[in-house]
């Protein structure tokens, strides 16, 4: 019988919704030299959306903080709109048309 992980519980550096299923997200991604640099607890959706929304570049060179990451526009609207939902909630994540095209 295999032992499922168990998950942690906190509050998103990103959203800062309480209680929610905590992810470590590497502010610059490990493909990108991140691996020993700081990382951020963010929930599922948010880490989902921030993936969705922009190149392992892209966060590289421009988005490697939470504080740049809430200024920008493109994650603001969702995360103004993910503070409304509940904890347990998990949203779709789709890809941006945007994101779609940089291959």
């Amino acid at each position: 019988m295999e032992k499922k992980k168990k998950r942690d519980i906190g509050t998103c550096e990103l959203c800062e919704r309480e209680e929610v299923e905590i992810t470590v997200h590497h502010l610059t991604p490990k493909e990108m030299g991140g691996t020993f640099l700081p990382t951020a607890n963010l929930c599922i959706p948010c880490h989902k959306q921030i993936h969705a929304l922009y190149t392992n570049e892209e966060l590289a060179i421009r988005l490697n903080t939470v504080l740049l990451l809430k200024d920008d526009p493109k994650i603001a609207s969702f995360i103004k709109w993910i503070q409304k939902q509940p904890s347990s909630k998990i949203p779709l994540t789709r890809k941006s048309n945007e994101r779609k095209q940089k291959r």
